[in-house]
Protein backbone atom coordinates (compact mmCIF):
# COMPACT_ATOMS: atom_id res chain seq x y z
CA UNK A 1 0.00 0.00 0.00
CA UNK A 2 2.68 2.49 0.84
CA UNK A 3 4.25 1.73 -2.68
CA UNK A 4 0.67 2.81 -3.88
CA UNK A 5 0.78 5.92 -2.39
CA UNK A 6 3.93 6.57 -3.28
CA UNK A 7 3.20 5.57 -6.88
CA UNK A 8 0.03 7.56 -6.91
CA UNK A 9 2.16 10.70 -5.67
CA UNK A 10 4.59 10.63 -8.12
CA UNK A 11 1.82 10.41 -11.08
CA UNK A 12 0.08 13.73 -9.42
CA UNK A 13 3.77 15.65 -8.86
CA UNK A 14 4.64 14.75 -12.81
CA UNK A 15 1.06 15.55 -13.96
CA UNK A 16 0.78 18.58 -12.67
CA UNK A 17 4.52 19.47 -13.58
CA UNK A 18 2.78 18.82 -17.26
CA UNK A 19 -0.02 21.40 -16.12
CA UNK A 20 2.10 24.03 -15.20
CA UNK A 21 4.04 24.14 -18.20
CA UNK A 22 1.51 24.05 -20.40
CA UNK A 23 0.08 26.95 -18.85
CA UNK A 24 3.53 28.42 -18.81
CA UNK A 25 4.22 28.37 -22.62
CA UNK A 26 2.25 31.86 -24.03
CA UNK A 27 -1.22 31.31 -25.18
CA UNK A 28 -1.12 32.72 -28.42
CA UNK A 29 -4.36 34.60 -27.97
CA UNK A 30 -2.65 36.13 -24.72
CA UNK A 31 0.67 37.25 -27.26
CA UNK A 32 -2.21 38.71 -29.36
CA UNK A 33 -3.76 40.93 -27.05
CA UNK A 34 -0.49 42.20 -25.63
CA UNK A 35 0.83 43.28 -29.15
CA UNK A 36 -2.53 45.15 -30.09
CA UNK A 37 -2.61 46.46 -26.32
CA UNK A 38 0.91 48.04 -26.50
CA UNK A 39 0.01 49.24 -30.32
CA UNK A 40 -2.69 51.00 -29.07
CA UNK A 41 -0.71 52.68 -26.20
CA UNK A 42 1.62 53.45 -28.73
CA UNK A 43 -0.95 55.39 -31.19
CA UNK A 44 -2.29 56.91 -28.07
CA UNK A 45 1.02 58.60 -27.03
CA UNK A 46 1.71 59.68 -30.83
CA UNK A 47 -2.16 61.07 -30.87
CA UNK A 48 -1.23 63.09 -27.69
CA UNK A 49 1.98 64.54 -28.57
CA UNK A 50 0.46 65.25 -32.30
CA UNK A 51 -2.61 67.64 -30.13
CA UNK A 52 -0.24 69.25 -28.17
CA UNK A 53 2.75 69.87 -30.86
CA UNK A 54 -0.48 71.54 -32.70
CA UNK A 55 -1.57 73.42 -30.30
CA UNK A 56 1.89 75.26 -29.65
CA UNK A 57 2.40 75.42 -33.34
CA UNK A 58 -1.17 76.96 -33.52
CA UNK A 59 0.05 79.84 -30.66
CA UNK A 60 2.85 80.11 -32.32
CA UNK A 61 1.46 81.35 -35.66
CA UNK A 62 -0.90 83.65 -33.36
CA UNK A 63 1.88 85.27 -32.50
CA UNK A 64 3.98 85.90 -35.24
CA UNK A 65 1.22 87.11 -37.56
CA UNK A 66 0.49 89.64 -34.85
CA UNK A 67 4.12 90.89 -34.58
CA UNK A 68 4.31 90.66 -38.25
CA UNK A 69 1.07 92.80 -38.65
CA UNK A 70 2.83 95.40 -35.60
CA UNK A 71 5.98 95.36 -38.30
CA UNK A 72 4.03 96.58 -40.57
CA UNK A 73 2.17 99.54 -38.82
CA UNK A 74 5.98 100.66 -37.31
CA UNK A 75 6.57 102.85 -40.49
CA UNK A 76 3.03 104.95 -39.67
CA UNK A 77 4.31 105.34 -35.96
CA UNK A 78 7.68 106.75 -37.10
CA UNK A 79 5.67 109.17 -39.63
CA UNK A 80 3.68 110.16 -36.86
CA UNK A 81 6.30 110.66 -34.68
CA UNK A 82 8.36 112.74 -36.80
CA UNK A 83 5.56 114.77 -37.40
CA UNK A 84 4.72 115.61 -33.79
CA UNK A 85 8.39 116.62 -33.40
CA UNK A 86 8.25 118.93 -36.40
CA UNK A 87 7.01 122.87 -35.38
CA UNK A 88 3.87 123.78 -36.83
CA UNK A 89 1.54 127.05 -36.16
CA UNK A 90 -1.59 125.23 -37.14
CA UNK A 91 -2.63 123.74 -34.00
CA UNK A 92 -5.54 121.52 -35.37
CA UNK A 93 -2.90 119.90 -37.50
CA UNK A 94 -0.34 119.08 -34.35
CA UNK A 95 -3.70 118.25 -32.28
CA UNK A 96 -5.17 115.41 -35.03
CA UNK A 97 -1.85 113.97 -35.15
CA UNK A 98 -1.38 113.75 -31.57
CA UNK A 99 -4.75 112.21 -31.43
CA UNK A 100 -3.94 109.79 -34.56
CA UNK A 101 -0.32 108.73 -32.57
CA UNK A 102 -2.46 108.28 -29.16
CA UNK A 103 -4.89 105.86 -31.07
CA UNK A 104 -2.32 103.91 -32.28
CA UNK A 105 -0.23 103.63 -29.27
CA UNK A 106 -3.42 102.75 -27.93
CA UNK A 107 -3.75 99.42 -30.15
CA UNK A 108 -0.21 98.57 -30.04
CA UNK A 109 -1.05 98.69 -25.99
CA UNK A 110 -3.97 96.73 -26.58
CA UNK A 111 -2.33 93.73 -28.19
CA UNK A 112 0.73 93.70 -25.92
CA UNK A 113 3.72 95.90 -27.74
CA UNK A 114 5.67 97.14 -25.36
CA UNK A 115 7.72 100.22 -26.70
CA UNK A 116 11.18 100.74 -25.44
CA UNK A 117 14.30 102.56 -25.84
CA UNK A 118 14.27 106.36 -24.35
CA UNK A 119 17.18 108.69 -23.25
CA UNK A 120 18.75 107.31 -20.00
CA UNK A 121 17.83 103.86 -20.26
CA UNK A 122 20.44 101.28 -19.58
CA UNK A 123 22.13 99.75 -23.23
CA UNK A 124 21.01 96.44 -24.10
CA UNK A 125 22.48 94.44 -26.65
CA UNK A 126 19.23 92.19 -26.97
CA UNK A 127 17.09 95.35 -26.96
CA UNK A 128 19.03 98.19 -28.76
CA UNK A 129 21.04 98.47 -31.83
CA UNK A 130 24.12 100.87 -31.42
CA UNK A 131 24.52 102.63 -34.27
CA UNK A 132 27.03 105.54 -32.50
CA UNK A 133 28.98 106.29 -29.56
CA UNK A 134 29.53 109.19 -27.96
CA UNK A 135 32.11 110.28 -24.74
CA UNK A 136 29.47 112.49 -22.38
CA UNK A 137 30.85 112.54 -18.29
CA UNK A 138 27.47 113.56 -17.51
CA UNK A 139 25.93 110.16 -18.37
CA UNK A 140 27.04 107.03 -16.68
CA UNK A 141 28.55 103.70 -18.81
CA UNK A 142 26.16 102.25 -20.95
CA UNK A 143 23.15 104.93 -20.86
CA UNK A 144 21.25 104.98 -23.90
CA UNK A 145 22.43 109.13 -24.82
CA UNK A 146 19.81 109.26 -28.25
CA UNK A 147 17.35 107.55 -29.51
CA UNK A 148 16.56 107.04 -33.59
CA UNK A 149 14.00 104.68 -33.88
CA UNK A 150 12.14 103.42 -30.83
CA UNK A 151 12.07 99.95 -30.49
CA UNK A 152 9.39 97.51 -29.93
CA UNK A 153 8.28 94.21 -28.70
CA UNK A 154 5.34 91.38 -28.04
CA UNK A 155 6.42 89.28 -24.72
CA UNK A 156 9.56 87.88 -25.35
CA UNK A 157 9.90 88.39 -29.29
CA UNK A 158 11.66 91.77 -30.08
CA UNK A 159 9.90 93.05 -33.51
CA UNK A 160 12.07 95.90 -33.81
CA UNK A 161 15.45 96.59 -32.11
CA UNK A 162 16.06 100.31 -30.58
CA UNK A 163 18.23 102.38 -33.21
CA UNK A 164 20.54 104.43 -30.14
CA UNK A 165 23.55 106.51 -29.08
CA UNK A 166 25.21 104.84 -26.40
CA UNK A 167 27.20 106.94 -24.13
CA UNK A 168 30.61 106.10 -22.61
Amino acid sequence: MAELEKELNEDTVEETTEAVEETVEVNPFEEKYNAERDAHLRLAAEYDNFRKRTVKEKEASYGNGKADAVAKMLPVYDNLERALNQETSDAAYKKGVEMTMNELVKIFTSLGVEIFGSVGDEFDPNLHNAVMHIDSEELGENVIAQVFQKGFKIGDKVVRFAMVQVAN
